[in-house]
């Protein structure tokens, strides 16, 4: 079946993870090269704390915040905000972390008159909320479910529920697109055809969303 929309994650799938972006980091923060050595899903070996969220024993928030305390203490803060991590890890040019294969897709689904949804734990907690400012791209979505006003997290089936509600859509008109795969497994639940993002190959992930969405690949 021919999907209709595409529903996207936003951190990581849209943009690079931090853990690809460490250098950059290191860069803003002055911190020495090499300072962050904690990479999750690019060498779960080395990162119990990781491994503990993908068991389910502490929740995504849990482990970014764990992480913000961290790099704060690094340069002699104390960070109680997600929204400060990120902004101080990313710098103020969002541009610069959105993948080049997020756009490509984006913007060619647009084009072909499918329609686009967001559907995120920590959109404006993570990021600010003039987020949609600093990225015109996120000006094509014309559904944004954030959990930082629903309070409703993936894998929640409300979650889901609410996307395809204000879509006007059944759920198996939707791919939904995430690369924590706990929020595949209530996509999948939920009825909608699912994509999960592998990080370490953006194009091949965006690749079968489009098909899925009778739609060509782009390079």
């Amino acid at each position: 079946m021919t999907a209709q929309a595409l529903v996207l994650d936003f951190g990581g799938v849209i943009t690079r993870t931090l853990f690809e972006t460490h250098d950059l980091t290191e860069r803003a923060l002055g911190l020495a090269p090499g300072t962050l050595t904690w990479r999750g899903p690019f060498d779960p070996e080395h990162d119990s704390l990781w491994r503990d969220m993908q068991a389910d024993k502490i929740s995504e928030r849990d482990y970014w915040m764990a992480r913000a305390h961290e790099v704060g203490r690094l340069v002699g803060e104390e960070w109680d905000r997600m929204e400060t991590f990120v902004r101080r890890a990313r710098g103020p040019d969002v541009q610069v972390m959105t993948r080049p294969e997020a756009r490509r897709a984006i913007q060619a689904a647009h084009a072909a008159g499918r329609r686009l949804a967001l559907l995120s734990n920590e959109l404006d907690l993570f990021y600010g909320a003039d987020l949609r400012r600093k990225l015109p791209l996120l000006a094509l979505f014309e559904v944004v479910v954030d959990a930082t006003h629903t309070g409703i997290l993936k894998p929640d089936p409300r979650a889901y529920a609410l996307v395809t509600q204000q879509l006007g859509l059944t759920p198996a008109d939707c791919v939904f697109v995430d690369d924590q795969l706990r929020n595949i497994h209530g996509a999948q639940s939920a009825g909608m055809q699912v994509v999960h993002f592998d990080v370490m190959r953006p194009q091949v992930s965006y690749d079968r969303a489009l098909r899925l969405l009778g739609l060509p690949p782009t390079h």
